[in-house]
């Protein structure tokens, strides 16, 4: 289960992209980067972050904790910025937000950032098996805390769920895209990355992953929360069952690098 906070202080916008998370103070005292439900990106992009990030947390990745967040109305009436305060006013209810890690900074190549062959790997398996476009060197949405790399910023993954009709042939893709991963230079291990994924993901775990995610998050048109759970379990089973096919891409990829 997730522990639901309430969002008591609106601290700090991030602008970052479409989604203009922010750092919130909450009923704990604890700081957390809330996604909001009234972004741009809408609510398929906290579906994606929740579904992706635990599932990143099943494979072993440091995946910051996960929480619901209730965001009240009276949350940021007082901010002068209009964007903002129509930001609050859209995502009333529940959303979704992160740990925050005081300190932290964006992993840098450039900088001289390496990560350990295995970490790479896993990485670099789940990101294919998630089809997440964003960790790239240019936005590698990977932060580098206590000289740990930890993950975040899932939203983009899973973006079949934008046009279902696209899933099946999704599910199959070799996800070619993987080539700009910004730790692909490190995952030489993607044989044993496999072994150790398949040996913690199957149908069970994905439907208790699942079973996280809102009924009102899911449900649309016509459409139940448990059908659409059931769609997703379908995609994300066909595509374990399929992983050669983007493993295969990876090996490829990761050999043009050398």
């Amino acid at each position: 289960m997730l522990r639901t906070i309430q969002a008591t202080r609106y601290a700090l916008a991030l602008r970052e992209g479409g989604s203009m998370p922010a750092i919130v103070e909450a009923d704990d005292l604890g700081l957390y980067v809330v996604k909001f439900r009234g972004a741009g990106q809408g609510i398929l992009a906290l579906v994606a972050e929740l579904i992706a990030g635990e599932i990143g947390r099943v494979l072993g990745l440091p995946v910051p904790e996960l929480v619901f967040a209730e965001v009240d109305s009276v949350l940021g009436r007082n901010d002068p910025d209009a964007e903002i305060r129509h930001l609050l006013k859209a995502s009333v209810g529940l959303n979704l937000a992160l740990d925050y890690l005081p300190g932290s900074v964006m992993f840098d190549r450039g900088a001289g950032d390496t990560a350990p062959t295995e970490t790479a790997s896993m990485a670099v398996w789940f990101d294919a098996f998630v089809q997440n476009v964003d960790r790239t060197a240019r936005n590698p949405n990977l932060l580098v805390w206590h000289r740990s790399l930890h993950f975040i910023d899932h939203g983009a993954a899973l973006y079949f769920h934008h046009n279902w009709e696209t899933a099946a042939a999704k599910a199959e893709s070799p996800f070619a895209e993987i080539r700009d991963h910004v730790l692909l230079p490190w995952a030489s291990a993607i044989a044993a990355a496999a072994v150790a994924a398949h040996a913690r993901l199957n149908a069970d775990v994905l439907r208790g992953i699942l079973d996280l995610v809102p009924d009102a998050w899911l449900a649309a048109g016509e459409t139940t929360a448990e059908t659409r759970r059931s769609d997703y379990l379908r995609y994300l089973t066909r595509r374990l069952a399929a992983s050669a096919n983007f493993e295969e891409e990876v090996i490829r990829a990761h050999q043009r690098l050398l």
